[in-house]
């Protein structure tokens, strides 16, 4: 493993993680690999607890920083739909292990 640079700002660890690590974001991540490209109705359906205004700073942040693609159809109504990037699925398939883990582990860390 190469060795890292700890110290802020060149830390690669703390700069790509604080990008997808808050409250929803690798939420919003999952619910797109499991469903493929979703609307935000969709994706505000299966998230039942997060806010309107939540969602969408998280899906403009993730699109920023390539996580996300954001494609918009020009139809009346107009209609938007987001799914991962190249670069989110690759995420994605990193973090298969964590999510994995969660879920088996999830009594365990919770109780």
């Amino acid at each position: 493993m190469q060795e890292l640079d700890l110290k802020f700002p060149t830390c690669p660890v703390r700069n790509v993680l604080a990008r997808f690590s808050d409250k929803w974001s690798l939420l919003v991540l999952v619910c797109i690999l499991q469903n493929g490209k979703m609307r935000y109705t969709e994706i505000r359906r299966s998230i039942p607890d997060i806010s309107q205004k939540m969602l969408s700073s998280t899906l403009k942040h993730l699109e920023e920083d390539n996580l996300l693609v954001r494609e918009a159809y020009a139809e009346i109504p107009p209609r938007v739909e987001y799914s991962l990037t190249e670069t989110g699925e690759s995420l994605m398939l990193a973090m298969r292990m964590l999510l994995d883990w969660s879920l088996q582990h999830f009594q365990e860390v919770t109780q």
